[in-house]
């Protein structure tokens, strides 16, 4: 979702008069303070209506990347403190109109290697996400209503590899709190969409720049899960900024993984030809 729509977003979970969000989402859109003066504008006084402009926020201030490529280590960490590791490349196409598009490519260890992840985010409707097991030899549709079982055995989940399109979710801000030090946004956001595998989500963005720096994801039945968080930022093209590290860890079993990326490349030319369900088993 690159530019947000306010008519696009329903009164039927966000409450707020239509004049503040509106309000709040020309303001933001205007850049530079305009986006803290919006917060503590009209629609800073409304907590749904903070809610969703901080998540504009955060979506506008990474539009235009076109798109990116980086390489991860995966470390999956058993209860026990046992680890594995793999190894895994990732490229992501903006979208225009719709959502992005991303795939992921496993190269290592060998009896994983050429598994690979399709995902087509869409700002309204399901999802799309189409996965290649080698040892199978067919990719397989990811059904909407398995998106929250495990990604790979790891602690992410089929819907946390899917960019949460503003559209997606209703908002609600908490409170302003630190973050390891750093100022920031508590957001409760709550899935519109069906079938997932979380009841809300408290999504912290820091003050500054509206990255992202923790999550705590709630089941069904509004327990604790999963924790996430961010770190080790670093910006690209001046612009946009991307972590180094990645941690899920799930509350529940105490199980967690970790994301370590690098070698971020951005503008490479990518189109949706080369996001095609139809290749990814010729890929390594």
């Amino acid at each position: 979702m690159k530019k947000a729509n306010p008519a696009l977003f329903s009164t039927r979970r966000i409450a707020p008069p239509w004049a503040k969000m509106i309000m709040a989402a020309f303001l933001l859109f205007a850049g530079g303070h305009a986006a803290n003066d919006a917060l503590a504008g009209p629609a800073g006084k409304d907590a749904a209506g903070k809610g969703l402009a901080i998540a504009i926020e955060a979506d506008r201030r990474d539009h235009g990347f076109k798109d990116y490529a980086a390489d991860m280590t995966m470390t999956l960490r058993s209860s026990n403190g046992s680890e594995s590791h793999r190894r895994l490349s990732i490229k992501v196409l903006e979208g225009r109109d719709d959502g992005d598009k991303s795939l992921i490519v496993f190269s290592r260890p060998r009896d994983i290697s050429g598994t690979a992840l399709l995902t087509f985010a869409h700002k309204k409707g399901n999802d799309d996400q189409w996965i290649y097991l080698p040892a199978l030899k067919r990719v397989k549709r990811i059904s909407s209503t398995n998106r929250s079982g495990a990604f790979v055995g790891s602690e992410f989940a089929y819907e946390d590899l899917i960019r949460p399109e503003v559209e997606r979710y209703t908002y609600l801000w908490l409170r302003d709190e630190a973050v390891d030090g750093q100022p920031a946004h508590a957001v409760e956001r709550t899935p519109a969409y069906q079938n997932s595998g979380y009841r809300r989500q408290i999504v912290w963005y820091d003050q500054a720049e509206f990255r992202v720096l923790r999550i705590e994801f709630f089941d069904r039945n509004n327990a604790l899960l999963k924790r996430f968080t961010a770190s080790d930022y670093q910006k690209y093209l001046g612009k946009y900024w991307r972590p180094a590290l990645m941690i899920m860890i799930n509350l529940q079993n105490d199980k967690s993984t970790n994301l370590s990326w690098k070698n971020y490349e951005f503008k490479n030319g990518y189109n949706n030809a080369y996001f095609n369900k139809n290749r990814i088993k010729n890929l390594r």
